[in-house]
């Protein structure tokens, strides 16, 4: 029998061991997927083409992510990049053509874009992160009991060594002092002894992504881990980020995170995948000048196509009217020409980017007056949300709803649009329209596109063809189910029933989450030339900055009207360098002279302005 000195003596000589990990250097095939310890390389994709039966994703995409790199992984909703994650989490699962190549011993932590708040048990925030560990340090000190007892020390001993070596592996004896010190960091240390259950969305998924980082996986992968955070956890997900000295792998739309975050940006576009070494401001500076280039080049291909298209038709009516052999042999010179130049013509496909052309339609538009009225407004679940709520909304104002995860803002955004409360009045002739963060309350998953617009109203096959046309879907999406697509994707169909509704007054539940950035600034374009009233909750700092008239802002329990010039300066006063917002105005101006430039075919313009955009960006990099 072994008692609880002993027990403490062997843990102690445990640790004057080392622990070896032997890597494979032969290559390993399964199918197409090659794994195999390649330097610094924690991931290596070469020529990888992949297709659903009703869709390519990939051509021949290549790139390569390196040990200790922050990426970030960008592109339009629907261009394949949640399903790119799973083939390189689960590469048997698929049939792709190309190679992925993986060091074999690489572990994976992963943060889903969906929350499984309610599928967990009831624990506390410390026990829901150390689970692993507590599990493992939970087996030793069964095993020390067991050897105070039993006769059979041999084996128990094997079985304790195995256990130290696994524990030892993932950094256990230090597990506490990172949960410290990672809720810390995430502004959550008051949280830890609380229930999982009473966190909000938004805190859960701080608490998800520190437990994965916590086992020190060689790769981290997240999956839109933004999605619904209020500034200050966005902010706290900025910082854990940072903080993570492995490799890391994000998909992501935030403005926010893309500027503050990743020294490796991959751009997934049109089948066709971009990989740039910095920032994602350095890596936007790079599009536009690549777009400079591209518009001056594709301005020449044109001049010279017409060129040549008059010639054709010059030879062409003189070898028909003069029947002369020598003019018909010009012309079929010429035709050839011009084909030649067709196939070698300027294309840029990061350049040309499919943004969807967002319109919020209105029917009846109103004069001034006011559109909705909020008094004594008080909501309460378990603890009380809001108490005493006064505010009033005109007919073109676009107001934002802002405050932390969990403070009652959808419960009153679905009160006012169900309208049956006595402390909220709505103008008689205001129609309301309402997007929901939780799709499945607006979209009918198991309905096609087809059914889902016809009924929204739309009458004919043709007419709901053209319509979504407008917003980003070929034709072939019509009869796919709605379940099947990317939650941007369904964000953009909510948008378009939205504005298929003609309303005269919006609620926006989140707007831009899941949207790609192309779709966002579309929204805000949208948002700008809409001539109704607008109430949108939204997380999104450059959204609500953009767009809105002023702010609601929660704050003890009430809400108080905040003008947007204080709620900037509030936001930049905590999160950002002093001069920001104004390098940032002046970074937007200079964009939109730059296009401008570009529209005016004035690429001289164009490329000076593109310097002093150079010079400002420098003083914006992270």
């Amino acid at each position: 029998m072994v008692n609880s000195l002993e027990c403490l003596y062997y843990i102690k000589l445990r640790e004057k061991l080392q622990l070896r990990i032997e890597y494979t250097e032969e290559p390993i095939f399964i199918g197409s997927f090659l794994v195999i310890k390649r330097g610094n390389n924690m991931i290596k994709v070469d020529n990888l083409s992949y297709s659903f039966p009703q869709k390519d994703l990939y051509k021949n995409i290549s790139f390569t992510l390196e040990e200790g790199q922050h990426c970030a992984f960008i592109g339009t909703n629907g261009s394949g990049k949640s399903t790119l994650i799973d083939i390189i989490m689960d590469p048997e699962k698929y049939m792709f053509d190309g190679t992925l190549e993986m060091d074999p011993n690489c572990s994976i932590g992963y943060v889903s874009q969906f929350s499984q708040q309610g599928e967990t048990k009831e624990i506390t925030v410390f026990e829901y992160i150390g689970e692993k560990f507590i599990k493992m340090q939970n087996e030793i000190t069964s095993i020390c009991s067991e050897m105070e007892t039993s006769s059979d020390i041999d084996s128990l001993l094997e079985k304790y060594q195995q256990a130290l070596d696994a524990f030892e592996v993932i950094n256990g004896d230090d597990f506490e002092n990172k949960i410290n010190k990672n809720l810390n960091l995430a502004g959550l240390s008051k949280y830890k002894d609380v229930m999982i259950s009473a966190l909000s969305g938004g805190e859960f998924k701080l608490i998800q992504v520190i437990k994965e980082m916590l086992n020190s996986p060689d790769l981290m992968i997240m999956d839109e881990p933004d999605v619904f955070l209020d500034f200050e956890n966005l902010n706290a997900l900025k910082d854990l980020i940072n903080s993570h000295k492995g490799t890391i792998l994000v998909i992501t739309h935030n403005r926010y995170l893309l500027n503050h975050c990743f020294n490796k940006i991959l751009h997934l576009e049109n089948m066709e995948l971009q990989e740039f070494d910095g920032n994602y401001i350095e890596y936007s500076f790079f599009l536009l000048q690549t777009k400079i280039e591209l518009q001056e080049l594709a301005a020449a291909d044109d001049e010279e196509l017409h060129r040549n298209e008059m010639l054709i038709k010059k030879f062409r009516f003189e070898a028909t009217e003069y029947n002369q052999s020598a003019k018909g042999k010009s012309l079929n010179a010429r035709v050839k020409i011009q084909e030649r130049l067709e196939e070698s013509r300027v294309k840029s496909p990061f350049v040309e980017i499919k943004e969807p052309n967002i319109s919020l339609d209105i029917d009846n538009e109103m004069v001034e007056t006011i559109a909705l009225k909020v008094t004594d407004y008080s909501v309460s679940f378990d603890d009380l949300l809001l108490e005493n709520v006064n505010f009033e909304i005109k007919s073109t104002d676009k107001v934002a709803i802002v405050g932390p995860n969990g403070t009652g803002k959808t419960t009153l955004l679905r009160e006012i649009f169900k309208n049956n409360n006595d402390s909220i009045e709505i103008n008689e002739d205001v129609e309301v329209a309402y997007l929901s963060q939780i799709q499945g309350k607006t979209l009918n998953e198991s309905n096609t596109i087809l059914e889902e617009f016809f009924e929204a109203g739309l009458k004919t096959n043709q007419e709901i063809i053209e319509y979504i046309l407008g917003y980003g879907f070929e034709e072939e999406y019509i009869n796919q189910k709605i379940g099947s697509l990317s939650g941007g994707e369904k964000n953009i169909l909510q948008l378009a029933k939205v504005s298929a509704s003609k309303a005269n007054m919006l609620l926006l539940d989140e707007p831009t989450s899941h949207l790609d950035t192309y779709s966002q600034i579309a929204l805000e374009k949208a948002i700008e030339n809409y001539k109704g009233a607008i109430l949108m909750i939204s997380h999104d700092f450059y959204s609500v900055v953009n767009c809105m008239d002023f702010v609601l802002m929660i704050e003890d329990k009430t809400i108080r009207k905040m003008s947007m010039r204080k709620f900037r300066k509030m936001i930049y006063a905590s999160h950002f360098d002093k001069d920001y917002l104004e390098i940032e105005q002046k970074k937007k101006l200079l964009e939109t002279k730059i296009e401008l430039a570009l529209k005016d075919t004035d690429f001289e313009l164009a490329k000076e302005l593109s310097q002093e955009l150079e010079e400002l960006i420098k003083l914006l990099k992270v």
